[in-house]
């Protein structure tokens, strides 16, 4: 990291994470995903849609092999490896941007790091595998950070807060330095999404930080549509992420959501040059 920004290294590419919001493109190797009902789960479909993804604007693509959507059930390791390694060795010989393994196995982070993937993204945070962390620093790879309560199957039973903000900043800060302790040069965060996860209060902590509201449930709550139909409500929400300080989005409809960034952070740019120029004015 630099001062004033984030210069991450993916392999012999540099971004600097703090110049504009970047999108991470969702690619869903499963047959039960919530989003998309499995339409990508053939080698060739998913490699397909990786390509797309990236010519619509996609300048990290997340491929995952178990859906972690509330109530899920895990599969095994060897299911999972067998799911997202084919798709990566593609990826990273048919594409230019950096690919990231979204898992919380350690074996299967591995797998994906040895076909190229230069990005673990651990939902868990490092809780559910001890492993993890030694996988990620010995492949000299970065590492997504995520807040989540319980496990994929319980983490909507009712969970309670004594103070959100405070729980989900100490638990990022804690997982992100012990991260960088062993040995991890680039960490991101990522406080999950859920009402009261307010994300400019994360901002201090001091990492880049990732947001991943793109169809997810609340949207459907709100609006009453399937996850099919939550474009018009991830736009809204990814942009209420980009306004409070997301670097990186998560995103399935890339191309919709590139137009939907660059107009968002236009505005943010707008806002923090009117401010400026109200303070230096006195006002």
């Amino acid at each position: 990291m630099t001062k004033g920004g984030f210069d991450f290294r993916f392999g012999s590419q540099v971004f600097d994470l703090s110049s504009r919001t970047h999108i991470m493109g969702v690619l869903n190797v499963t047959p039960d995903s919530f989003s998309d009902g499995g339409r990508f789960y053939n080698l060739e479909d998913a490699v397909a849609h990786g390509r797309e993804m990236v010519g619509d604007g996609a300048d990290f693509v997340d491929v995952g092999g178990e859906s972690t959507r509330p109530g899920s059930d895990p599969i095994s390791e060897e299911e999972e490896k067998k799911r997202v390694v084919p798709v990566i060795e593609r990826l990273v010989k048919e594409t230019t941007v950096p690919i990231s393994i979204d898992t919380y196995k350690a074996a299967v982070a591995d797998a994906g790091l040895h076909a190229g993937a230069t990005i673990v993204n651990d939902i868990s945070g490092l809780k559910f595998d001890p492993e993890m962390l030694r996988v990620v620093v010995r492949h000299k790879a970065t590492l997504v950070v995520m807040h989540v309560k319980g496990t994929p199957k319980t983490m909507q039973e009712n969970p309670v807060y004594d103070d959100v903000v405070g729980e989900i900043g100490e638990f990022l800060r804690r997982q992100a330095e012990k991260a960088a302790e062993a040995g991890v040069e680039q960490v991101i965060i990522d406080p999950g999404i859920g009402f009261g996860k307010r994300l400019g209060e994360l901002k201090g902590l001091g990492y880049p930080l990732l947001a991943g509201p793109s169809r997810k449930s609340f949207i459907g709550k709100l609006l009453n549509l399937p996850a099919d139909q939550r474009l018009e409500g991830t736009a809204a929400a990814v942009t209420a992420c980009i306004l409070n300080g997301a670097d990186i989005v998560r995103v399935h409809d890339v191309k919709e959501m590139r137009r939907v960034v660059t107009i968002a952070d236009a505005v943010k740019r707008s806002v923090g040059a009117s401010r400026d120029s109200a303070s230096h004015s006195g006002l």
